[in-house]
């Protein structure tokens, strides 16, 4: 258990009684003398209002039995919190149903010209993603792969993981250090370093079978990793100069592992340097599409042949 999450506990335990003693946090908790005398100042530190009594059987109580400090949100603060909420929807994002219910909670709290507000930019907004024709924010219909929220509590507790993945007609399991956890083109993706082949691997939550802790004797660190795969990285071989118009359409789209470097302070034009493996048919293609999609504002400073082949077979489809 996290500090965070373990304190908050603390918090609510302590606060249902009247007196409690430190042999009782620790024993209810399963910690240390020492970590349960830094939780309680802690705690004091927060606002709570202990009173400590002195004796052989002293101990702690909260004084006037007080409650935890009440939350309060601001008409803007509200706002801001229902908007993130509008620009996730579709998203299949986890956690949807504790999603539904602080939404829920959250109406609870606030007054009714407030939640006028909220039903007037529900109705007004809608973002990528949206589904215009049931745009509800309780709306359950953007449940994430079961796999995902499993994913993640283990992440929490460690990133050497045993996945295995459903790929084609074959079931194969991967031991990998988890590196990140991302959503792209509507999957949820797992970037990994294969832990027995040692090199960078893509999957997919929705080809997950199962996922476990794997047991490492010997840890290899997050930096050694990292170092390692710089070490792998290829030469840059794709050196493209944007302007605004190709700007507009990189921040609508753009693969994952691309970004832009701007090379004027006002954002107006900048440049993209990546490798693109050409012997990856899925990658090949993939660059080919969002190139076109970029339209014309690019000045090409270096393109592999076989990319700059496929654009040229593709324009040719449309300009005979």
């Amino acid at each position: 258990m996290k500090k965070v999450e373990r304190i908050n506990i603390i918090m609510r335990y302590i606060n249902n009684r009247a007196h409690f003693t430190i042999s009782e946090i620790m024993r209810e908790f399963n910690i240390s003398r020492s970590t349960a005398i830094r939780d309680i100042r802690e705690i004091e530190a927060m606002g709570m209002p202990l009173v400590a009594e002195v004796g052989r059987d002293g101990g702690y109580f909260v004084m006037n039995n007080s409650v935890l400090p009440t939350v309060r949100f601001t008409d803007n603060e509200i706002k801001a919190l229902f908007l993130a909420f509008m620009a996730t929807r579709n998203q299949q994002l986890p956690y949807l149903k504790s999603r539904q219910t602080l939404t829920e909670k959250l109406l609870g709290l606030i007054s009714e010209n407030q939640q006028d507000d909220l039903v007037l930019l529900n109705q007004i907004l809608l973002f990528e993603g949206t589904n215009p024709h049931n745009p509800d924010l309780l709306d359950l219909s953007d449940l994430p792969h079961p796999m995902l929220e499993k994913l993640i509590q283990l992440l929490l507790i460690e990133n050497y993981l045993l996945v295995t993945v459903q790929e084609e007609m074959e079931i194969k399991s991967y031991p990998i250090y988890l590196l990140h956890l991302y959503r792209e083109k509507s999957l949820w993706l797992i970037e990994g370093f294969d832990l027995e082949e040692e090199k960078r691997r893509i999957l997919s939550v929705d080809n997950l079978t199962h996922i476990e802790l794997f047991p490492v004797k010997k840890k290899l660190s997050k930096k050694k990793i990292l170092e390692q795969l710089s070490k792998q990285e290829k030469m840059i071989n794709l050196v493209l100069e944007l302007g605004p118009k190709a700007i507009g359409q990189f921040k609508k789209y753009h693969p994952l592992k691309l970004s832009l470097s701007y090379t004027n302070p006002y954002q107006t034009t900048a440049v993209i340097k990546t490798f693109i493996n050409v012997h990856h048919a899925e990658e090949l293609t993939e660059i080919t599409n969002w190139l076109l999609f970029l339209g014309g504002d690019i000045k090409i400073k270096e393109m592999p042949e076989e990319i700059l082949a496929g654009v040229q077979k593709r324009l040719s489809l449309y300009c005979p």
